[in-house]
């Protein structure tokens, strides 16, 4: 296989591809493809506001030398130096600082004014904020040390939390993607596993209630206890009853609030070694979708209402599997109801069987690609909420057979 193939079934893109898929749409209609990186208009701010000390300075020098001689562009001296401490290195800080210090006492002295007591003292004033800028310049590059550190610290609690799946787990194709509502976060409420076991592939896609630290922790809790429980219990219902437990447990460490009404919307499927088809346990969750390989697709709802996982105590229902076809070409789509509950300006809930009718994807991870774009699109970059998304693809049996080639 390809580098670029195996890059899109491990569930993301190389930086800069494109989105393999031309867009989403309803029959032949399609969307453009973004181009790679920020925006053009993105790249102009970027672009001015780097210059922005530069511009200050040259405005400042051409307002002193088409004005009279008592007036001055002190505010704008002043500002280009504390305009760079953010934006550029010490040094580059530094030579601001020196090039506005050098162009006023050179503007002063063609003005003959440099002996004022005014002209002095705004001078002064002048270097004074030059060297306060060359401080003010080193807090923010530890304060961006310290920011990175943490950014470090927060995948690699994601990715213990949440490890990326193999791209291949026994013949199917696997593809997840985590788009966190907060900005710069990297993992919330939201959760997805896929653990292979001897009576299958089994995978969890779920929502925790809450937010910050407490979920987290609860998220750590139903993993932890489904990778456990995949690999030891004979059915798909003692799977869920072991993270109902787990999570019952979890509810008496908790104080206020968590303590009672603590719960987490998840859906369960199994994939049979060898068997077309797949056996999904829903516990208050979205429906799956599954999507066949002639772009025809449909929701899996569950026929029969049960609570979220946690809520064992306001009524005991047994868990029953529900069971469908899943032949070879199609793809399941388990997902968090941050996708449905994305809003565009109007208002508007996305709808993801009907932005995905018609549309053929070759892999799981294209679909993921093109569809967390689309749902960025639409909600204009400011989702609501956490949105989970896992994608596994049945292939063909000439797929298969193909990839199993040296």
């Amino acid at each position: 296989m390809d580098d670029e193939g195996a890059a899109a079934r491990a569930g993301g893109r190389l930086p800069g591809d494109p989105v393999p898929d031309p867009g989403l749409g309803l029959g032949d209609e399609t969307l453009p493809v973004p181009p790679s990186g920020p925006p053009p208009r993105r790249r102009a701010g970027r672009t001015f506001v780097h210059a922005l000390p530069v511009l200050l300075i040259v405005v400042a020098i051409l307002y002193d030398i088409f004005t009279p001689r008592y007036f001055t562009a002190g505010p704008l001296y002043t500002a280009a130096p504390l305009v760079a401490a953010p934006l550029y290195s010490r040094r580059g800080t530094a030579l601001t600082g020196v090039a506005v210090v050098v162009a006023v006492i050179g503007l002063q002295l063609g003005k003959g004014v440099i002996h004022y007591v005014d002209s002095l003292t705004e001078l002064i004033t002048i270097a004074t904020v030059a060297v306060l800028a060359v401080l003010v310049n080193g807090m923010v590059r530890r304060s961006s040390e310290r920011l990175v550190s943490v950014r470090e610290i927060a995948e690699a609690a994601q990715r213990a939390v949440l490890p990326q799946p193999a791209e291949r787990i026994a013949g199917f194709e696997i593809a997840v993607c985590y788009e966190a509502a907060q900005a710069d976060a990297f993992i919330g409420g939201d959760l997805y596993a896929v653990q292979d076991s001897a009576r299958g592939v089994r995978l969890i896609v779920g929502d925790v209630r809450g937010k910050g630290m407490g979920a987290v922790a609860a998220v750590a809790v139903v993993i932890g206890a489904f990778r456990e429980a995949a690999e030891q219990e004979a059915t798909l219902e003692a799977v869920a009853q072991r993270l109902e437990r787990a999570l019952a447990r979890e509810g008496t460490r908790r104080d206020g609030l968590d303590a009672f009404e603590g719960f987490t919307t998840a859906v369960l499927a199994e994939l049979p070694h060898g068997d077309g088809t797949v056996r999904i346990v829903n516990r208050g969750h979205p429906p799956p979708l599954l999507l066949h390989g002639d772009g025809t697709l449909g929701p899996l709802p569950a026929h029969e209402s049960a609570l979220p996982l946690g809520m064992g105590e306001l009524g005991v229902w047994p868990d029953r599997a529900e069971e469908v076809a899943f032949p070879g070409g199609a793809t399941l789509l388990l997902y968090t109801d941050g996708l449905t509950e994305a809003r565009d300006a109007k208002g508007e809930f996305y709808d993801p069987q009907a932005r995905l009718a018609g549309r053929v994807f070759p892999h799981p991870a294209t679909l993921l690609d093109t569809l967390a774009e689309d749902v960025r699109r639409h909600s204009g970059g400011g989702m609501a909420d956490d949105m989970a998304l896992l994608a596994v693809r049945r292939p063909r049996r000439a797929d298969h057979d193909h990839c199993d080639e040296p």
